[in-house]
């Protein structure tokens, strides 16, 4: 339907339709291989808070001290979650109120950094999140962008380059984090060039909380980070959210970070999130580190299964990734687009993206991005890993009738269709004994 279609429409036929659709779109992820490197499931148990009365209900400014009445019971869950995120973090504050990755680092950017002064970060060709860029929340806020040197061979920001940078430039604020993030970022290496220059050191790890929090990537917070940021539902598996954690520097930071959250950037904080938010979390104390370990094993068997395939992983020397990440140059093949399109009429979902390059080549997308974290939500392991290997191979090398693969993925993904790495229902009433 065009939207001249739309325009007509019936106010009764309008929730039909948006039902209909739903449930196709519902039913097309069942079937289908979901490998969007930024996506993942809640549990059953936090999936249920998102349609509890929280969804109705504000709780402005901190817990105890609210703008609104009739908060009691949900400022002893803001509370409590508070305190879970800092002990699976290791961090000494932490924020459950902002409403997405993006809100979480447009309250950072707020807090340390005034319009025209300079802050350094990866170029959005070698792999930055949108919000670190001059159109996007950076921008907006007027601040000069100056990138870090990068290391293609290496997919990694060359440290030495970045140490001489960083000397010359004193940036306020120091970025770090990625948006296609196959290695650890060398923060221990320059932590003391961090340190002289006096800049606030911030990390984004949208795409790797889950494995920090599962202690099999690296570990910001001690690695000479203040303050990290992140989305609550990648390798993290919680409702779509963002999140702060601080090791502040002095009694200013989080007093001066905490006031650029509310009311500088939140108002309304979304609670039924924030009550998911919790019960992702406490799942994770129990299995992140089993979900991270077998997410980066995932990860890398379907890496080396993509190379043997015949497709040009890049980090080959390197094991590929050490993250849930995976990047494919296909760009012989006929480029990112293209092979993004083709595996979705396979039931593949996958999403193309830039590959890191030499300075001044296209910005066409040439390559596609993909996450092993949603696979390893339902069960896979390694075997399956090889057999998604072999789909890829038969779409985009063999040009085999997408349509026939289509079936194969459908039979696959039909044997996999419980969530992992939770609580299970009948057995986490014993928890609500607390109450």
């Amino acid at each position: 339907m065009g939207e001249e279609g739309y325009a007509g429409i019936k106010p009764e036929d309008a929730v039909k339709f948006v039902y209909n659709m739903v449930e196709k779109h519902t039913e097309k992820f069942r079937n289908s291989l979901p490998m969007i490197a930024s996506e993942n499931l809640i549990s059953p148990l936090a999936r249920k808070l998102l349609v509890s009365d929280l969804t109705d209900r504000y709780a402005e400014g901190l817990p105890r001290k609210r703008y609104y009445q009739g908060n009691e019971f949900f400022d002893e869950i803001e509370i409590l979650g508070t305190e879970l995120a800092k002990k699976l973090f290791r961090a000494e504050e932490a924020d459950l109120r902002p409403i997405s990755g993006t809100v979480a680092n447009m309250a950072v950017f707020f807090a340390f950094a005034e319009p025209g002064d300079v802050y350094t970060a990866l170029s959005l060709n070698d792999g930055a999140h949108i919000s670190s860029a001059a159109f996007g929340a950076a921008g907006l806020r007027g601040l000069k962008e100056v990138t870090y040197p990068f290391d293609y061979e290496n997919m990694n920001i060359d440290v030495d380059k970045t140490i001489k940078m960083l000397k010359e430039v004193r940036p306020k604020l120091a970025l770090f984090g990625r948006s296609v993030f196959l290695f650890p970022t060398p923060l221990k290496e320059l932590r003391d060039t961090l340190e002289d220059v006096g800049a606030v050191v911030w990390y984004d790890g949208a795409h790797v909380l889950g494995l920090i929090a599962g202690g099999k990537f690296q570990d910001p917070l001690r690695e000479g980070a203040h303050v990290m940021t992140g989305s609550t539902h990648k390798t993290l598996p919680g409702p779509q959210g963002g999140i702060v954690l601080c090791n502040p520097k002095d009694e200013d930071m989080w007093k001066q970070l905490r006031r650029r959250i509310f009311p500088g950037v939140v108002s309304n904080h979304h609670l039924h999130h924030v009550a998911a938010k919790v019960v992702a979390l406490a799942e994770h104390m129990v299995f992140g580190a089993e979900y991270a370990s077998q997410i980066i094993r995932n990860a890398k068997t379907l890496a080396e299964a993509l190379y043997e395939e015949g497709f040009k992983v890049l980090g080959e020397h390197l094991g590929f990734t050490e993250s849930h990440t995976i990047l494919v140059d296909v760009r012989d093949l006929g480029g990112g687009a293209w092979a993004a399109e083709q595996l979705e009429k396979a039931n593949i979902i996958a999403n193309k993206n830039l590959i890191p390059n030499d300075p001044g080549t296209s910005m066409k997308p040439s390559g596609i991005r993909l996450g092993t974290q949603e696979l390893t939500r339902i069960g896979m392991k390694e075997p399956q890993m090889r057999e998604i290997a072999e789909y890829f191979r038969r779409v985009l090398i063999d040009k085999e009738d997408p349509e026939r693969v289509k079936t194969d993925v459908t039979s696959l993904k039909s044997q996999f269709q419980k969530i992992h790495y939770c609580f299970k229902e009948e057995e986490a009433y014993k928890f609500w004994d607390l109450a």
